[in-house]
């Protein structure tokens, strides 16, 4: 541990590791589904799938990770030297996450510095709605390919915050969390307490917690309920296998990983109260979409400008917004360059803050194209298959790893090395490490696969030509699988000029 970072406290790695899971999809997916299946019912299999999946996958990426002392890459080395392309390929797609996500960022930058046009707009729905969409001069289309100036400065702002908070890996992190977790919780509680106070904000709270029994039979429910815990909680992105490196012998892996699980989903609720007492307070109620992106920048400004009918003050509470979209969106941001950045210096042994700054200038001339005015459209087509075909078949593959050919009790030993009151059983962990995830992972990428094949004829949107799909899709997953074969070749060249692998064993 002398040679890398290490958590100043139990209490910084928990608030880094919820940083990380709490993100955008908290503040605008989770409320989405919520509305598309039912409130409550969402909430109870959301709960359901974090007690059987979310939380095990969280304990089993945390423990080995600091049994090794090694990012993805070498931690899946470990396990076996066979599964080290399934650590490259969670690298390499998080990479490609973070290349789009920091515009994301950039987007909500931009919205928090123009939040003062909305003291112009009130009740000007329309005008309000278009606002994202003339500041950005998106097409929506795979046309036109200039970069409005507003747009690239919040980009490069975007991407300084994002070095600045980890240019010192676990060190410089453990300073930023104290701020940025903590921030969006005072910031929903606010825009919490001012929903809450509006008329008809007791219909939007009904539709949020009371369930729809009727709903349990939609098979989407469970496929959406199922990816959201996936993808809420940052496993299968090299994240939490970098965060796990940091911690020290003592750590509580098995207590720490309910705590962040629960504190993840507490956060999606309060998001929720959020969007369902505001949205009910402003008569758009019916609004609610899972659509993240139409969610923050076409949806709530039309909501915004019609909080009060005083400009300012609307303005004010917009500001708010996107403020707390701005310190969830860093975390989760800069959480990702980590987990790459740690898995890339371990295998190479580069120091951490030079692969860094090569990530995020790398990172950032890519991330170029989604700023264009046709950025909208690559954004969608590359998150679609980064997180519905790639992040995927990586757990899929982990589970495989870990559960089938290792032995799975020395992973649960780990789990439950400095537990005083919770232990995690066997049977749990077993059932679902073994089975139940690979299971539930696998039925939700055929649901995915069958969903573009037989439902779609092939085409994820046919306002989007094959050959970007192609290209942006197909062409990027293919890479992201083959990026440990590639790296294979490079590292065997580098052995013939003296390079030497570290040797990754699991010390009982």
């Amino acid at each position: 541990m002398e040679e890398r970072g290490q958590w100043n406290s139990r209490l910084t790695f928990i608030l880094a590791a919820i940083g990380s899971a709490v993100g955008l999809g908290n503040a605008w997916r989770f409320p989405g589904l919520a509305a598309k299946h039912g409130g409550g019912t969402f909430l109870v299999v959301y709960l359901a799938a974090m007690l059987v999946m979310g939380i095990p996958l969280l304990m089993m990426e945390i423990s080995i990770s600091r049994k090794f002392r090694k990012g993805a890459i070498e931690s899946m080395r470990g396990i076996k030297k066979c599964w080290e392309p399934v650590g490259w390929a969670a690298t390499s797609n998080a990479f490609v996450i973070v290349c789009y996500y920091s515009v994301v960022f950039a987007w909500v930058i931009l919205m928090f510095v123009n939040s003062w046009q909305f003291a112009g707009m009130t009740e000007k729905s329309d005008e309000a709605a278009n606002l994202f969409f003339k500041l950005t001069e998106t097409t929506g289309k795979i046309e036109g390919f200039g970069i409005p100036w507003i747009v690239l400065l919040c980009l490069v702002i975007a991407w300084g915050l994002i070095f600045v908070c980890i240019r010192n890996g676990a060190n410089s992190v453990s300073k930023v969390v104290k701020f940025t977790v903590f921030a969006p919780v005072v910031l929903l509680l606010i825009m919490a307490i001012k929903g809450c106070t509006m008329p008809g904000a007791d219909a939007g709270l009904a539709k949020l917690f009371i369930p729809d029994p009727t709903a349990f039979s939609d098979p989407t429910l469970w496929v959406d309920a199922i990816g959201q815990v996936f993808y809420s909680l940052s496993i299968m992105m090299a994240i939490m296998f970098a965060y796990g490196s940091y911690l020290g012998d003592d750590a509580n892996v098995a207590g720490d990983a309910v705590i962040i699980a629960f504190s993840d989903m507490a956060i999606s609720v309060l998001s929720g109260v959020v969007m369902f007492a505001t949205m009910g307070g402003t008569g758009m109620l019916d609004n609610i979409t899972a659509s993240g992106i139409g969610t923050a920048f076409v949806v709530y400004p039309q909501a915004i400008v019609n909080l009060t009918g005083i400009g300012w003050l609307n303005a004010l509470f917009g500001a708010v917004f996107y403020l707390m979209l701005i310190t969830l969106a860093i975390d989760s941001a800069f959480s990702i360059v980590e987990g790459v950045s740690a898995a890339i210096s371990d295998k190479f042994h580069i120091k951490p803050k030079k692969v860094t700054i090569a990530i995020c200038v790398i990172a950032g001339i890519i991330s170029l194209l989604f700023v264009t005015q046709a950025g909208l459209a690559w954004l969608d087509i590359v998150d679609n298959w980064a997180n519905n075909f790639n992040l995927i078949i990586v757990g899929v593959l982990e589970c495989v790893a870990i559960g089938w050919t290792f032995n799975l009790r020395k992973v649960l030993a780990e789990v439950n090395k400095n537990t005083k009151r919770f232990h995690a059983p066997y049977w749990w962990f077993s059932l679902s490490v073994r089975i139940i995830s690979p299971v539930l992972l696998t039925g939700l990428f055929v649901w995915n696969v069958v969903t573009l094949f037989v439902q779609n004829g092939g085409t994820y949107n046919p306002d989007y030509p094959i050959w970007a799909q192609i290209a942006a899709g197909w062409a990027v997953t293919v890479l992201v699988f083959a990026s440990g074969f590639i790296a294979k070749i490079i590292i065997n060249q580098k052995k013939k000029k003296g390079f030497v692998e570290d040797e990754v064993v699991w010390k009982d």
